[in-house]
């Protein structure tokens, strides 16, 4: 175990796997994934988007997209609506019912965040956060 626990990519996917099932767990309530938490995050950031964004900006398969707005849109969180200057294409936006979903899990995201970052002070939470947006998204 200790030649694993010597590669930081290694550690990085056990890391991944914790926090996933984690927020999991934690979104269950709200009848959420982390899929759909982070599909539903990235329209907070933009007016509406199409699949195929979606689908590249969250590194998604395009079909998983597609049934993940799907799962959305049952719930109310997101709709298509026509795309401005193309009304052929389908954008999809987060709805109020979609905010107000996202508010609700704010305390059990911070509570999972907390969980996983017990071991680290303010200032090396802050340090990591900042290393894992350098690495997450180089080309800033």
């Amino acid at each position: 175990m200790r030649a694993l626990h010597a590669d930081t990519g290694y550690l990085l996917y056990r890391l991944g796997l914790r926090s996933g099932s984690m927020f999991n767990t934690a979104l269950q309530e709200y009848g959420l994934r982390l899929r759909h938490y982070a599909l539903l995050r990235y329209l907070t950031t933009v007016e509406g988007a199409l699949q195929r964004e979606l689908s590249e900006r969250l590194g998604y398969d395009p079909s998983a997209i597609v049934s993940l707005v799907d799962d959305l849109q049952d719930l109310g969180y997101v709709e298509r609506r026509p795309a401005p200057g193309d009304r052929r294409s389908r954008i999809v936006v987060l709805t109020d019912q979609g905010r107000s979903a996202l508010r609700d899990t704010d305390e059990s995201s911070r509570e999972v965040t907390d969980e996983l970052l017990v071991p680290l002070d303010a200032d090396e939470r802050e340090l990591l956060h900042a290393l894992l947006l350098r690495v997450a998204e180089p080309e800033q």
